[in-house]
């Protein structure tokens, strides 16, 4: 539990006397939703909770969640996001396969088809079954779809416990057949003062970076610097065909979502420098973000700032990620020059 989350875990408690059977939590990436639903999925299966909702982390109950084998619970999630092997891989030959492959982005149909005999069992003390599922938007169509399935006619003492950062992402459908839970962003000044807390040097630089989201900019902060960041901003202070190019070159290799995200960012701070003389998100751009400001068109901004939207729905899934980057940086480029 971090402290802007408070306020929710207080209100959530009053759906406890009548538990829907699937509750869909949303809100900004990198602000804590994955920790909050773990934090209420142990809450749920505790035996002893206390008045304010929290687990009492004493309780046998408590204990198998803590060592992770709770027999009334199950996380599912990409294999991207796991920290541990896949049961039967654990060193061998296992472990040097799963080290050859990439790590799996989605959420995949075996992974939802593996909870049927979970859901067909009786619970372990005549308790609640509590699946927590995050990122809701990384299941692609068929694990949605098997997922759907199970969301219409649910197991009895089942909760489902979703979590997505994008809800226009997820199938309709299932959206309909989830509680939705709005989980709010920190203010600028309660995050500040988190990481500030943490330890965090150049608190606010990192956290406006990161779009307000302090888990985000922590975990930025700690991945090793703004090489790729400060690479790509520098070409966009500055385009040019040849640049796009060589940047593009450079870049191909990282994270795709968040070079768009940063992009998002720059233009975003452009347009509001050139309607109202404020920087958001790179203040120590600024004069770079002034300059540009002063010479592009509105009407080359707002068309650059559509493109960039519309990569976003891509990002993850690019036909080639260095073809994908350089028509990004082009078309940039052909907007803002």
């Amino acid at each position: 539990m971090y402290p802007w989350q408070e306020a929710a875990w207080t209100q959530l408690q009053q759906m406890r006397a009548r538990m829907p059977h699937a509750i869909l939590f949303h809100g900004p990436a990198g602000t804590g939703k994955a920790d909050f639903l773990e934090t209420f999925a142990q809450a749920l299966l505790c035996e002893n909770v206390k008045p304010d909702g929290h687990a009492c982390e004493a309780c046998a109950s408590c204990g198998w969640f803590a060592q992770h084998n709770h027999p009334d619970y199950r996380r599912v999630r990409p294999e991207a996001l796991e920290d541990e092997p896949s049961e039967g891989e654990e060193g061998g030959e296992g472990e040097r396969k799963a080290k050859a492959s990439k790590p799996s982005k989605e959420i995949k149909i075996e992974q939802i088809r593996s909870l049927a005999d979970f859901m067909n069992i009786s619970t372990h003390r005549q308790g609640l079954r509590v699946v927590v599922l995050y990122p809701a938007e990384a299941l692609n169509m068929p694990a949605s779809n098997a997922l759907l399935k199970t969301l219409e006619e649910p197991p009895p003492g089942t909760v489902f416990l979703l979590a997505s950062n994008s809800l226009d992402r997820l199938l309709p459908t299932i959206l309909s057949r989830c509680r939705k839970f709005a989980l709010p962003m920190p203010s600028h000044e309660e995050a500040l003062a988190w990481l500030k807390a943490q330890g965090l040097a150049d608190a606010d630089s990192w956290l406006r970076e990161q779009g307000g989201a302090p888990l985000a900019a922590l975990a930025a902060s700690e991945g090793g610097g703004r090489e790729e960041m400060d690479a790509l901003l520098h070409f966009l202070a500055q385009p040019s065909k040849d640049g796009a190019l060589r940047t593009a070159e450079r870049l191909a290799k990282g994270e795709l979502p968040a070079l768009v995200a940063w992009l998002q960012r720059w233009l975003y701070d452009v347009f509001s420098y050139k309607m109202s003389g404020k920087v958001r998100y790179y203040p120590r751009y600024g004069r770079e973000l002034a300059a540009l400001a002063g010479k592009v068109h509105t009407a080359s901004l707002m068309r650059a700032i559509k493109a960039t939207n519309e990569r976003r729905a891509v990002a993850e899934h690019p036909l080639s990620a260095k073809l994908f980057v350089e028509d990004m940086l082009l078309e940039y480029t052909s907007c803002c020059t």
